[in-house]
C-alpha cells in the first residue's frame, strides 16, 4: 500500500508543515536523498507542544511528542516533494529529548517517531539507523525535535 494511501487509511490528520524558525531550508534535496533539518511537534493548529519529559511531561507524553513530530516532518515532505509515496526508505533520524537531567528513557521517546514511520513504510522501510539523546534544554521549550535522512525516488 502507498504511504499516503496508509496515512488516510489510518486516519491521520498531518499539522501544517512548519516555515523556517532560523536561516536554514527545513529540507534539503541532494540526489537520491532527502535531508530534513531538525523539526517540532507542530499540532494540527500550528502551535506546538511543550514541555519538559521527566519535569512537566511523562514518558508517554514525551513519546506522543515525538509522534507529532514525525506527522510534521511528514507535511515538510509532503508539501515538497507532493507524496509521501516518493520517499523509498527511512535512513537515519537524530532524535532529541529536552528532559530533566535524570530521565533516562531517551529511545523509548524517540520510538513515537520510528513507530510511526515503521507503520506508514513498513518495518523494512520505515525503520533506519538512529540516535535518540537527551538535552538541557531545546528551541522554545519544545519536548523533542528529530532530523531524518530519507532516501527517495
Amino acid at each position: 500500500m502507498s504511504a499516503d494511501k496508509k496515512i488516510h487509511e489510518l486516519g491521520i490528520e498531518l499539522p501544517p508543515a512548519p516555515a523556517p524558525m532560523g536561516v536554514y531550508k527545513p529540507i534539503v534535496i541532494s540526489g537520491n536523498y532527502a535531508y530534513l533539518s531538525g523539526h517540532g511537534p507542530v499540532l494540527n493548529d500550528g502551535s506546538l507542544m511543550l514541555g519538559r519529559v521527566g519535569d512537566d511531561l511523562n514518558l508517554d507524553e514525551g513519546y506522543q511528542s515525538a509522534r507529532q513530530v514525525g506527522l510534521t516532518m511528514l507535511s515538510t515532505i509532503k508539501a515538497n516533494l507532493g507524496s509521501l509515496d516518493r520517499v523509498k526508505r527511512v535512513i537515519k533520524l537524530l532524535g532529541m529529548v529536552n528532559c530533566s537531567s535524570d530521565f533516562l528513557d531517551h529511545p523509548k521517546v524517540i520510538n513515537g517517531c520510528s513507530e510511526l514511520f515503521a507503520q506508514i513504510w513498513g518495518e523494512e522501510n520505515g525503520v533506519g539507523a538512529r540516535s535518540a539523546v537527551g538535552m538541557g534544554s531545546l528551541p522554545g521549550n519544545i519536548p523533542s525535535e528529530i532530523e531524518a535522512i530519507f532516501e527517495i525516488d
